[in-house]
């Protein structure tokens, strides 16, 4: 199997000859990998092993979009460079609509059609689309997108207190993960990957009521929008935390697939029992601790219990639970493709080299 047979039939909850892998990196990995390696490849992970190529628009794209200590994003969200002891990073420090109400009228997202914004995509299908499994991502699709506008505190305030005004600003910014979806499926994408960080690692951040009453719809609604355009493709979400009260909700209204599995806020050995051929589960692999800190031996280790477990019957992508982070030293990321690369699963469910 290549690349893209090997997910689709992971993802049909069949058995693959090998699992599928993926990894993304913060910047200063890419570049340390790049360099260490000599790597010149358009998508990196194509040439460390990745069975899949992922491009992004939106909100996605605003962390480290522009070189200057400060800047504003597309739509109007300011940012600014922070570092600490391994790398820099991107933090919020101007909310566009915090304050008075009266703010969401006159703002208009961003063009979710506007065409250079697709051209990596369609670079990486013309260079990897008959090889790889092809990812088109607008996460950070209505919760974040709604308090990165208006500021967490007062958007959580806003859902209790000022439900007409959380609603016309969750449908209005909605309308950017609808269309970008809708455009990566015309331009041929196999999966389309929304999320939104609802959960902490503890559990939720809102009740799953709440969830419910503002998600659960505006979610069922994306997702019919998607089949509607190509009933045969994939939805991934993306919440990072323990979220484990909304799955059975979101499998409900249409998921096929869940990122990331943080195992130090979610099980995923625990749901992959639960679930069984319900949900996809991508990810596993943490970058908290083990990938930091861990050994080679450790990370193939965690590797093979992922493959044998999680991955027996198909349904299962293996990845690390995040971006790899900075303080991950390059030799643990050799180890991960290693142990990725070197197991497979035998045809009664047993691991072999």
């Amino acid at each position: 199997m290549n690349s893209r047979e090997c997910i689709r039939t992971s993802l049909s909850f069949e058995q693959p000859d090998r699992i599928g892998v993926f990894a993304g990196y913060v910047p200063e990995i890419e570049a340390a990998l790049r360099k260490g390696e000599g790597i010149t490849e358009y998508d990196l992970g194509v040439a460390l092993g990745n069975d899949m190529v992922k491009s992004c628009v939106g909100l996605e794209m605003s962390f480290y979009a522009q070189p200057q200590p400060e800047y504003t994003d597309a739509w109007g969200i300011g940012w600014k460079y922070v570092k600490n002891d391994f790398a820099v990073f991107t933090e919020i420090v101007r909310h566009p609509l915090a304050g008075d109400y009266s703010k969401l009228e006159a703002f208009d997202i961003p063009d979710p059609l506007e065409d250079s914004q697709y051209e990596d995509f369609r670079r990486k299908k013309q260079l990897y689309g008959d090889e790889k499994w092809l990812i088109g991502s607008c996460q950070i699709s209505i919760f974040e997108a709604c308090w990165y506008l208006r500021g967490l505190d007062q958007f959580m305030m806003d859902m209790a207190l000022e439900p007409d005004y959380a609603g016309a600003l969750m449908d209005k910014v909605m309308q950017f993960p609808l269309n970008a979806a809708r455009k990566f499926i015309e331009l041929g994408a196999d999966m389309v990957w929304f999320g939104d960080d609802v959960s902490m690692q503890t559990g939720m951040m809102i009740s799953l009521d709440m969830w419910r009453r503002y998600f659960k719809e505006r979610y069922a609604m994306l997702f019919s929008a998607c089949r509607e355009a190509n009933p045969d493709i994939k939805i991934a979400y993306h919440s990072c935390g323990n979220c484990r009260e909304i799955l059975d909700d979101i499998i409900e209204i249409g998921l096929d697939v869940l990122n990331p599995l943080q195992p130090m806020a979610i099980d995923p050995f625990e749901i992959k029992k639960r679930y069984g051929k319900r949900l996809a589960l991508f990810g596993g692999v943490c970058v908290q601790q083990l990938m930091p800190y861990g050994s080679a031996e450790e990370i193939s280790n965690m590797v093979q219990r992922l493959i044998r477990e999680c991955g027996r019957g198909g349904g299962y992508i293996l990845a690390p639970a995040h971006h790899i982070q900075a303080d991950t030293p390059l030799g643990n990321i050799s180890a991960f493709y290693k142990a990725a690369r070197n197991k497979t699963i035998a045809s009664k469910g047993r691991t072999e080299a």
